[in-house]
C-alpha cells in the first residue's frame, strides 16, 4: 500500500535513533545519549528525515523537520510490516505539515534547500572597538544575512524577533551541524507569518567590506569572505 500525502502535508519516515551518535574522524562511531539532564529539544530530538510522499518534493528526499515534529499526533501507525533492521533502527512514519518540514535535498545532492516559506541565513555579529582585549563580538540583534537562493540572497535584512531558529541535525559525517532558517514567501501576495520586515542595505554593504561578522554563533563568526572561504 503506498502513501499519498494530503494537500498541504508531507509524509516521512524517521530513524529515531540517528541522532543518539557521534563519529570521529578516523570512522569510529560511539553511542551519544542526548535526552539525560539536557531540556533543549533541538539538541535531543531528531529532525532528520526522508520523503515518502510529498506534492512537490521528490520521494527519497532527505529534509530536516521541526523538532517536535515526530510526535506520536503526527504518527502513521501500522502502516506496513517492518523488517527486522527498521525494527532495530526504530522507524516510525509521519504525515508532517508543510509547515514543519523547513530544508530538502534531493538524491545525490549535498546542498540543503529551503521548502516553500522558508530561508536560510546567518547572524550578524558587531566586534568590539575599544581598548580591553578579549572581548567577544556581539550578535546584532532582529538583523540576518539571507544565504539561500531567492530575492533577498546576500542581503542583510531585518526580522521579527526570534525569527532565527537554529536546526541541529545530523551531518553526514556523524557530527551535528546547525544552520538557521526563517519564514520567507517569495510570492507577492502578503503571507500572514511572513518574518522579513526590511532589507537594510546599510548593513549589507558593511558586512560585504567585513565591518560586521556573519555566522550561526560568535565561535565561527568571520568575515564574510571568510567564511564562504571556508564553506
Amino acid at each position: 500500500m503506498s502513501l499519498i500525502a494530503p494537500d498541504g502535508r508531507i509524509i516521512i519516515s524517521m530513524d529515531m535513533e540517528s541522532k543518539n551518535f557521534h563519529q570521529f574522524e578516523d570512522g569510529t562511531k560511539i553511542r551519544l545519549e542526548r535526552d539525560y539532564n539536557n531540556l533543549n529539544k533541538r539538541y535531543t530530538m531528531p529532525v532528520n528525515a526522508t520523503v515518502i510522499a510529498s506534492e512537490y518534493i521528490p520521494e527519497g528526499s532527505q529534509v530536516l523537520v521541526h523538532h517536535n515534529a515526530c510526535h506520536d499526533v503526527n504518527r502513521i501507525f501500522n502502516y506496513k510490516p517492518l523488517s527486522g533492521e527498521d525494527i532495530a533502527r526504530d522507524i516510525r512514519y509521519f504525515s508532517l505539515l508543510e509547515s514543519e518540514v523547513y530544508l530538502y535535498r534531493e538524491q545525490g545532492e549535498k546542498e540543503w534547500k529551503p521548502t516553500k516559506g522558508f530561508a536560510t541565513a546567518l547572524r550578524l555579529f558587531k566586534t568590539y572597538s575599544g581598548i580591553i582585549e578579549g572581548i567577544e563580538p556581539s550578535v546584532v540583534k532582529d538583523k540576518l544575512y539571507i544565504t539561500s537562493e531567492c530575492s533577498l540572497q546576500h542581503k542583510v535584512v531585518s526580522v521579527l524577533k526570534s525569527s532565527d531558529y537554529t536546526i541541529i541535525y545530523m551531518g553526514d559525517d556523524g557530527k551535528d551541524k546547525e544552520v538557521i532558517r526563517l519564514r520567507h514567501w517569495e510570492e507577492e501576495i502578503e503571507q500572514e507569518r511572513e518574518e522579513v520586515v526590511a532589507i537594510d542595505h546599510k548593513l549589507t554593504e558593511q558586512v560585504r567590506i567585513g565591518a560586521y561578522l556573519v555566522g550561526v554563533h560568535v565561535s565561527d563568526a568571520k568575515q564574510l569572505n571568510e567564511y564562504v572561504c571556508q564553506n
